[in-house]
C-alpha cells in the first residue's frame, strides 16, 4: 500500500481509458475513495463497473473540464461525499488531431485543445487547491506530456497546453506550498491509450507495430499502468518533500537528442 491513499477522497478526471482508468483501478486497490470524471458517460459507466469489481469506493460525473462550472460543482460534490478533498488527479485531455505546421494552424483548434488541457487542469486546481489550503494538506498531479518538454512528440496547439501545464505546475507548486499541498506533473511518453489509438491502429494496419517506442531507450511503449503507478507516488505520502516537479515517465525519450534516424 502507498503511504497517505487509503481512505484519501480523491478526484481523477478522464477516468474512461488510458491513464485515468488505470489509475481509478490503482487508486481503488489502494484504499482511495474515488470521484471519477469523464466527458464519455458510456466510458465513464464502464471504469465505474470496474473499479467497483475491484472492491472501490467510486462516485462519477460526466463532466467536461473545459466547463468551470462542471469542475467547481464535481469539487464540491466530492467534499460533500468525502468530507474532503485530498487527491486531485487532472488527467483529462484531446490533442487537437492536428499535426501540421504552424502556417496551417487555425485559432479554433488552438482554443479547444487550450480549453481542455490547459483551463481544465487550471479550473480543477483552483476549486480543489482552495480546499486542499484550508485543509492543510493535499496533492495534485497534472498530466502533462513529453511533448511539453520536447518537439517532435505532438502537434502544435497539444504541445504549447502541455508546456504550459508544466509552467502551471511550477507556479501553483510555489502558490500552494504554504499551506501543505502538493502540485507535480507527470510527462507521458508514447503510451498506448484512446486518445493515441490512431496512431496505433495505423501502425499495426501497415505491419510496423514493432516501430512503436522504437526512438525510446527502452525500445518499447509505455502502459497505462506505468504512468498510473507515477501518478500514485506522486500523490502519496512517499513524495511528501516533492513539489513543483515534472517527472518525464518515457522509456527514456527524453534523455537524448532522440532526432529520427539516429535509433536502429
Amino acid at each position: 500500500m502507498a503511504a497517505g491513499i487509503r481512505d484519501r477522497a480523491a478526484i481523477i478526471t478522464g477516468a474512461g481509458s488510458g491513464i485515468g482508468r488505470a489509475t481509478a483501478l490503482r487508486f481503488a486497490t489502494e484504499g482511495a475513495r474515488l470521484m471519477i470524471a469523464d466527458v464519455n458517460e458510456e466510458a465513464l459507466a464502464e471504469t465505474v463497473r470496474q473499479v467497483e469489481t475491484a472492491g472501490g469506493t467510486v462516485i462519477s460525473r460526466c463532466v467536461n473540464v473545459a466547463d468551470e462550472q462542471a469542475v467547481a460543482d464535481m469539487v464540491a460534490a466530492t467534499a460533500e461525499q468525502y468530507g474532503s478533498v485530498d487527491i486531485l488527479c487532472n488527467n483529462a485531455g484531446i490533442t487537437g488531431g492536428t499535426y501540421g505546421p504552424i502556417t496551417d494552424d487555425d485559432a479554433d483548434t488552438w482554443r479547444r485543445v487550450l480549453d481542455v488541457n490547459l483551463l481544465g487542469a487550471m479550473f480543477g486546481s483552483k476549486y480543489a487547491g482552495r480546499i486542499m489550503a484550508e485543509q492543510q494538506r493535499g496533492a495534485i498531479v497534472n498530466t502533462a506530456s513529453v511533448a511539453g518538454i520536447r518537439a517532435g512528440a505532438g502537434g502544435n496547439a497539444y504541445s504549447a497546453s502541455k508546456a504550459a501545464v508544466i509552467n502551471m505546475t511550477q507556479t501553483s507548486a510555489c502558490d500552494l506550498g504554504q499551506y501543505g499541498v502538493r502540485v507535480n506533473a507527470v510527462c507521458p511518453g508514447l503510451t498506448e491509450t484512446g486518445m493515441t489509438k490512431p496512431v496505433f491502429d495505423y501502425a499495426r494496419d501497415r505491419g510496423k507495430e514493432d516501430k512503436l517506442g522504437a526512438r525510446c531507450e527502452l525500445r518499447r511503449y509505455g502502459r497505462p499502468e506505468e504512468l498510473a503507478a507515477a501518478i500514485l507516488f506522486l500523490a502519496s505520502d512517499e513524495a511528501s518533500f516533492i513539489t513543483g516537479q515534472a517527472l518525464a515517465v518515457d522509456g527514456g525519450n527524453t534523455a537524448s537528442l532522440n532526432m529520427p534516424g539516429m535509433k536502429v
